[in-house]
């Protein structure tokens, strides 16, 4: 693998890694099985991509994807805490609601960013190449997203979330109110992944409508990849292991679609991710039962 395709592996590695941590707070923290990301990850891209056409700046156009996303989080958690609607069929609804809501903002099922200005361009200094600086512009964001998570799950606010999650009645004795914390982790949640929208199509040249297709699967891919690497149930822990297991994710996929003698295109890529996953959920299996076996 060239060093090209390996610092553009660990580009999307990273920004799926806000995706994952999106993707983590709702599955794993809140037991919330959350389809919206793939209707809030390209809302948080053509939500950039339209500011910046219009002549915001970068900055500002990532701040506004980001709470783009977090509004779709908000209505889904709105769905299932004030409409007693189940919460996948919620997910469900807002994701098939922002297909629509998203050709409405971008008025069209593109928007290109070739020659507009972006977060990236802003930062470029003359004597570095723009495939260096991104994956360490991106590396910035995911460690202060990632250093903001551990210190909010540690407080109060969080840690009712983390209570909600893991036993609402139990929660809901203690005086905590349990839908608040529903609709404020499903809107922390696609803040990240709408903010990683944002990222994804300022480093791509452009939002698509079709771009968030898949990225669930992608998100809970690197959650389980991380868990399977360094398994843990402290938050600091467990937010490492899933930007980890991001970055991991997609070099392997870098690493299997550039491999002439495996064959692999990529249209294959869905089937790289399932074999992925099913490793990822099948080796700690083996090596407890082998663990078992030799005890």
């Amino acid at each position: 693998m060239s060093l090209f395709s390996l610092l553009g592996a660990i580009e999307i590695g990273l920004i799926f890694a806000l995706v994952a941590l999106g993707v983590y707070i709702s599955f794993r923290l809140l037991r919330f099985p959350d389809l919206t990301v793939d209707g809030s990850f390209p809302l948080g891209g053509a939500v950039c991509a339209v500011m910046i056409v219009a002549g915001f700046n970068p900055w500002i156009a990532t701040l506004g994807a980001t709470l783009a996303g977090a509004a779709a989080g908000l209505v889904t958690g709105w769905l299932n805490v004030k409409l007693k609607i189940m919460d996948l069929l919620a997910s469900i609804l807002m994701m098939t609601a922002l297909y629509s809501i998203n050709l409405r903002v971008m008025n069209g099922p593109n928007v290109p960013l070739i020659a507009e200005p972006t977060l990236f361009t802003q930062l470029q200094p003359d004597s570095m190449a723009d495939y260096v600086l991104r994956p360490l512009v991106l590396l910035v964001i995911v460690v202060l997203a990632k250093l903001l998570l551990d210190w909010f799950f540690a407080t109060e606010r969080g840690l009712a979330i983390r209570a909600t999650g893991s036993n609402a009645r139990m929660a809901r004795a203690q005086g905590i109110n349990t839908g608040a914390m529903v609709l404020l982790g499903m809107a922390i949640s696609n803040a990240l992944v709408g903010l990683a929208g944002a990222l994804f199509v300022q480093t791509q040249g452009g939002a698509d409508i079709s771009m968030g297709i898949g990225t669930i699967v992608i998100g809970l891919a690197a959650v389980i990849v991380g868990e399977s690497i360094l398994p843990s149930r402290r938050i600091i822990w467990a937010t490492l292991a899933v930007v980890l297991g991001a970055i991991v994710y997609r070099f392997f996929i870098a690493a299997a679609l550039n491999s002439d003698f495996i064959g692999l295109k990529a249209q294959d890529l869905n089937l790289i991710t399932a074999v992925l996953v099913t490793l990822a959920l099948v080796l700690p299996q083996l090596k407890r039962k082998l663990n078992a076996r030799v005890s």
